[in-house]
């Protein structure tokens, strides 16, 4: 039995030989969970430990939504600029260019429209990676655009929120989208078109008080942070103990502020259902 006996004493392999374990390959949800990454992608990105939906992008949500992922995007190349010449710890171009580098993004948004269920739909997604989805003279622009694509070809039009709010680099220019948005998203409902707003961890500030809160349908994820100001500064300004609960997109649901919770795996059933609901349609299987 001499091959049980360790011959030459330490670790002999070189470091030149050594191989790293390769990184991705494990998720670990905030609830512990440790979750293989292929189980998670082929899960919608949802924990099958402890259905945790993990944060995601546009490119992730046009995969669910649009038939096999395939779709046109509008307004791809539109970027902000620095009307305001804001620097803070950095220039805001500089900023701008080191999320750009970062998330291989424009700015904070990505529209698109395609065949979900074999018909058409116009979406609007935040993506939180690019300066926390903060939402600047780009992200109105480019839902105003989308808005007016779904007036003109009378599509369905929907937005996915995930925002920490307005962006401060642009100051007023960002608060001035919060109106420009939801006039266009009137105009919407004017013309009849059903517009569908999906919430998702987190959707604060001046999203919620503006293009989040006017669907037709309001929906949102599970444990969905949602809100105006953060729970701290809540309690701090009232001086009351908060909810348990308070912001989730449970609390949302229980007092009247959603019209329904969807898991992801059923997302895209449950918009399509009710874009043929609305719209007095068979419904589609």
């Amino acid at each position: 039995m001499a091959w049980f006996k360790r011959k030459d004493k330490g670790i002999q392999t070189s470091t030149e030989e050594k191989k790293d374990t390769p990184k991705g390959l494990w998720y670990k949800s905030p609830t512990g969970k440790i979750v293989d990454t292929k189980e998670l992608e082929q899960n919608f990105y949802v924990s099958p430990e402890d259905g945790y939906h993990v944060r995601i992008g546009s490119k992730e949500y046009f995969q669910i939504l649009f038939d096999n992922n395939e779709f046109k995007e509008l307004d791809a190349t539109l970027e902000s600029k620095d009307p305001l010449k804001f620097e803070d710890t950095k220039k805001y171009p500089e900023r701008l260019k080191a999320a750009q580098d970062k998330t291989n993004l424009k700015d904070a948004i990505r529209c698109a429209v395609g065949k979900s269920k074999g018909k058409d739909l116009v979406i609007a997604c935040m993506d939180f990676a690019f300066i926390g989805g903060s939402m600047g003279s780009v992200v109105g622009e480019k839902i105003v655009r989308a808005a007016d694509y779904s007036l003109k070809h009378n599509i369905p039009f929907m937005i996915i929120s995930k925002s920490g709010g307005a962006r401060m680099m642009e100051a007023a220019l960002s608060l001035m989208q919060l109106a420009k948005t939801s006039v266009k998203l009137a105009q919407l409902a004017e013309a009849g078109i059903p517009y569908i707003s999906l919430c998702t961890d987190p959707t604060t500030g001046g999203t919620t008080a503006s293009f989040a809160m006017l669907g037709d349908i309001n929906i949102a994820e599970p444990g969905a942070l949602i809100g105006f100001a953060g729970p701290r500064v809540v309690k701090d300004t009232t001086g009351k103990e908060l909810p348990e609960g308070f912001q989730t997109s449970e609390f949302l649901l229980e007092h009247g502020f959603l019209d329904f919770i969807s898991q992801r795996k059923e997302l895209k059933n449950k918009i399509n259902q009710y874009i043929d609901l609305i719209t007095n349609q068979p419904l589609r299987a």
